[in-house]
């Protein structure tokens, strides 16, 4: 028997946004466990707001593990928050959203390196040069001394758990960055993101930087961009049948909900959807080929291919949870009439 290190993570009770928590659970195995070995565990739900002092037991559901590239004999687990009677908990967001193996994603998530403060690149007083050369920037003047290591660093421990990172760059702002997960499944595509998200902050421990996931950090009134989380989205329909009919039903819905998306698009996205910086104003909805200021930037390889493809909502920002954020566009998807089922299996 060999005793493995299970990192066991969730996402706790806080609003308008959760927090990732992990906890590290020793126990032996003959071999490195698959998930369906690893068992349920509990944590204290009043140190997480997610109990009350005088009931506090809630319990760790796992579902989803990769390596833990950062240990040997280890694992991350990412786990379902449940209440004490095996019931998904109130902040169990994970548990709302449909599980659509045929549903694409591709999260686009931003972010500032931050030190003592302010971002990483950033004098002691005042601001940097403007916005100009620090977008996909090469040298210290741009990008500083530790920010492509910490960069090149999760890149690689991304890659080593088999967490599906698809690539990274050097962001419009000075200090921040973009990595892209991509994922077939829901919720698949958004596990991967909340692990993603966990080893760059565990990472950046080591060289005493913090992660703002805020969506404007520095503020609305000063020039600087704020911070998204594209979100590049396909069905099988969309991607095998579509048509430009459909197209423009699904726009038609994605326009008639566009409150509710914005409702879990992330928190202050009225500081980043303003009509400026790349965004369409958050009470607005509109959508055109390769127009980054737009709700949903339409690929010109979609409408070549007949409008067949993927899609990107450019309104979810970068501290939005994934999984409502899937959910969210897979249940206006669902209100969109299509043909019948034969034309996708035809």
């Amino acid at each position: 028997m060999t005793k493995f290190k299970l990192e066991y993570i969730w996402l706790d009770g806080y609003e308008p946004t959760p927090n990732l928590r992990s906890k590290t659970k020793i126990a032996s195995f003959a071999a490195m466990p698959a998930l369906e070995e690893l068992p349920l565990w509990n944590f204290d739900g009043s140190s997480t707001r997610q109990a009350e002092g005088s009931s506090s037991d809630c319990f760790l559901q796992p579902v989803a593990v990769v390596p833990d590239p950062a240990r040997t004999n280890a694992l991350l687990v990412m786990c379902e928050v449940l209440l004490p009677d095996g019931t998904p908990h109130p902040s169990n967001s994970r548990a709302t959203i449909p599980d659509q193996p045929d549903a694409w994603f591709g999260f686009e998530q931003e972010y500032f390196l931050y030190r003592d403060g302010a971002p990483l690149g950033f004098p002691k007083e005042g601001f940097p040069a403007p916005q100009g050369e620090y977008y996909t920037g090469v040298g210290y003047r741009n990008v500083g001394e530790v920010a492509r290591r910490i960069v090149d660093e999760h890149v690689d421990l991304c890659l080593e758990a088999g967490i599906d990172l698809e690539g990274t760059n050097a962001e419009v702002a000075k200090g921040q960055w973009e990595f892209q997960i991509f994922g077939k499944g829901s919720k698949r595509a958004a596990d991967e993101l909340w692990l993603a998200r966990f080893l760059l902050m565990r990472l950046c421990e080591r060289y005493g930087v913090d992660v703002n996931w805020h969506c404007k950090p520095l503020g609305a009134e000063l020039d600087w961009n704020g911070s998204g989380l594209h979100t590049n989205f396909s069905t099988r329909y969309m991607r095998e049948v579509g048509g430009e009919e459909y197209f423009s039903a699904l726009m038609a819905a994605f326009d008639a909900y566009k409150l509710d998306h914005i409702a879990v698009y992330g928190p202050d996205n009225h500081l980043r959807l303003t009509g400026l910086h790349e965004t369409q104003a958050i009470d607005k909805f509109n959508y055109g080929v390769a127009d980054r200021g737009a709700s949903i930037r339409v690929p010109h390889s979609f409408v070549a291919d007949g409008h067949r493809g993927y899609l990107e909502d450019r309104r979810p920002n970068s501290l939005g949870d994934p999984y409502r954020i899937a959910g969210r566009i897979l249940q206006t998807i669902e209100t969109v009439p299509t043909y019948a089922e034969e034309a996708v299996a035809a």
